[in-house]
C-alpha cells in the first residue's frame, strides 16, 4: 500500500492524497457533530453544554496526540522517499512503543483529574454531572483513541490516505447508530454520547489491526522492530513535540474562549459549543491541506526533490484561501439555519448565529498559516509552527476575545470576529520565517533556486 508521491503531477498527488484525508477528517468530525445533533433532539441546553465541553476537552487531547504523531508521519514519509525500508520499520516499531506508554499514562492521570477539569472549564452547575460522566468514559477509552490515530499516521506516512478513511467510515456508522440507541432509546444522556464514541473507536482499531495482519498494508514487522530505536525516537519527538504543544496551545485558547462564554451564561455556553463543532467541520479543508503538505513534502525531501515541495505549498495555499473566501461569504446568509440544525432553542440559535458570522472569517486566514505549518513540518522545522501559534494566542486571540466579551455583552459576533486576529499574526510570522530561512540558504527552503521536477 506504500505510495510514491515524489513523481508525476504535483497537483494530482495533492488531490488524490488530500481527498481521502479530508473524507477521513470529515467522518471523524461527524463523531462529535452527531453527538451534539442527536442529544439536541432529545434533551435541552444542559446536556448540550455537557457534551460540547466534554468533547472539546477530548478534541484537545486527540489533536495533541495527532500532533505528536506528525513526527511519525514525517519520519516515515522521508524514509519512504529515500527508499529506506529499514528506517520505515524502525519508525513504525518505535511509534508503537512510544504511544502505548503515552496513552496509558494519560488515561490514568486524567481519570482522576476529571472533576478538576470540569471546574477549570467553568462548567455551569447544571452541566457538571453530565460533563464528568462524559469525560470519565472517554478517558477510559484513551488507549483506543490513541491507537486509531497512530495507525492512521503510519498509513499516511506510507502515502496511503485511503485505508484510514475506510476504517473511520465504518466506525462513524457505528457511532451514529449507538448514539441513537444510547441517547434516544436508552436516554443515557452525555454518558451515552461518550460510550458511542469509545466503542466506535474500538471498532476502527480492530479493523485496522485485521488489515495489517492480513499483509495487505505493506507493514511487515519483526520482534526486533517493535522496540525503541533511540535515534528514530529523537527524530519523532523533535518534530512531533513542537506540533503537539502548538496544537495543545491552540485548543487551550479555544477552551479559554469556552470558559469566557460559560461565564456569560448557559445560552451563550451552548451557542459557542455548537459553533465550535461547526467550525471544526469547516476547518477540515485547511487541516487536510496541512497534513497533505507535510506528507507529500516529507517524501519529496527524502527523495531530494525539494523543488516539488514549494510547488505543493503554492497549490494548497491557492486551494485553501479560495475555499475560505467562498465559505465565509455563504455563511453570512446561512448562519441561523446552520445553528438551528443542532437545537430548537431560539435564544441559543440567535446567539450562535452572531458568533458563527464573525468566527467564519478565520477560515480564510487560518488556512494560510495551516499550509505554512505543514511545510515547516515537512522540512523538519516544526518549532516555527509552535512559535507562531503561541505568539498569536498570547498577543491577539485570547486578549481580544476577552475584551470583546466585556465590551459587547449582548452579542457574540465581536467575540467570533476577534478569533481571526490571531491568525493574522500567525501569517505575518510564517511569511517572515519562510523568507528568512529561504534566503539564508537552508536547502529545504531554497526550493525556488534548486529546481526539481514539476508536475
Amino acid at each position: 500500500m506504500t505510495k510514491n508521491l515524489t513523481t508525476g503531477s504535483v497537483f494530482k498527488n495533492i488531490f488524490f492524497f488530500s481527498l481521502p484525508y479530508f473524507l477521513s477528517y470529515f467522518l471523524q468530525t461527524l463523531y462529535g457533530m452527531a453527538d451534539l445533533f442527536i442529544i439536541g433532539q432529545f434533551e435541552g441546553a444542559t446536556s448540550i453544554t455537557a457534551v460540547s465541553i466534554g468533547s472539546q476537552v477530548m478534541h484537545m487531547l486527540t489533536v495533541m496526540i495527532v500532533g505528536l504523531a506528525m513526527g511519525t508521519t514525517v519520519t516515515i514519509a522521508q524514509a519512504v522517499g529515500a527508499e529506506d525500508k529499514l528506517r520505515v520499520r524502525h519508525a513504525v516499531g518505535t511509534t508503537a512503543v512510544l504511544f502505548f506508554g503515552v496513552s496509558l499514562v494519560l488515561a490514568f492521570v486524567l481519570i482522576f483529574a476529571r472533576g478538576w477539569i470540569a471546574a477549570v472549564m467553568e462548567t455551569p452547575t447544571e452541566a457538571v454531572a453530565g460533563t464528568e460522566a462524559y469525560l470519565l468514559i472517554c478517558f477510559l477509552g484513551i488507549p483506543l483513541i490513541t491507537a486509531y490515530n497512530i495507525i492512521a499516521s503510519i498509513f499516511r506516512g506510507l502515502g496511503d490516505a485511503k485505508s484510514p478513511m475506510y476504517f473511520v467510515a465504518v466506525a462513524c456508522v457505528f457511532n451514529i447508530v449507538l448514539d441513537c440507541i444510547f441517547m434516544g432509546a436508552l436516554a443515557m444522556g452525555p454518558a451515552g454520547a461518550a460510550w458511542g464514541t469509545v466503542i466506535s473507536q474500538a471498532v476502527s482499531v480492530v479493523l485496522a489491526l485485521v488489515f495489517i495482519k492480513s499483509g495487505r498494508a505493506g507493514i511487515a514487522l519483526s520482534r526486533a522492530d517493535v522496540q525503541p530505536d533511540f535515534a528514530v525516537l529523537r527524530r519523532i519527538l523533535r518534530i512531533g513535540i513542537p506540533v503537539s504543544l502548538q496544537d495543545g496551545f491552540i485548543q487551550i485558547a479555544f477552551l479559554v474562549i469556552t470558559v469566557i462564554a460559560n461565564m456569560r451564561g448557559l445560552t451563550d455556553a451552548a451557542a459557542v459549543g455548537i459553533v465550535e463543532k461547526v467550525i471544526s467541520f469547516i476547518f477540515l479543508v485547511p487541516s487536510s491541506m496541512l497534513s497533505t503538505v507535510s506528507a507529500l513534502g516529507a517524501q519529496n525531501i527524502g527523495a531530494g526533490k525539494v523543488g516539488r515541495v514549494q510547488q505543493t505549498l503554492w497549490y494548497v495555499l491557492g486551494m485553501t484561501v479560495s475555499f475560505g473566501i467562498v465559505v465565509a461569504c455563504i455563511t453570512q446568509y446561512t448562519a441561523y439555519d446552520i445553528v438551528a440544525l443542532f437545537t430548537y432553542d431560539t435564544a441559543v440559535i440567535v446567539a450562535g448565529e452572531g458568533y458563527l458570522q464573525g468566527y467564519i472569517f478565520d477560515c480564510i486566514f487560518a488556512g494560510v498559516h495551516f499550509c505554512f505549518s505543514g511545510y515547516f513540518c515537512a522540512c523538519g522545522r516544526s518549532e516555527i509552527s509552535f512559535l507562531h501559534n503561541v505568539v498569536s494566542i498570547v498577543t491577539a486571540r485570547i486578549p481580544l476575545v476577552y475584551l470583546a466579551s466585556l465590551w459587547y455583552p449582548l452579542t457574540l459576533f465581536p467575540m467570533g470576529l476577534a478569533t481571526a486576529t490571531g491568525s493574522l499574526v500567525s501569517i505575518l510570522i510564517c511569511i517572515s520565517a519562510f523568507l528568512i530561512l529561504r534566503y539564508r540558504g537552508n536547502p529545504a527552503f531554497a526550493c525556488a533556486r534548486s529546481g526539481g521536477d514539476a508536475g
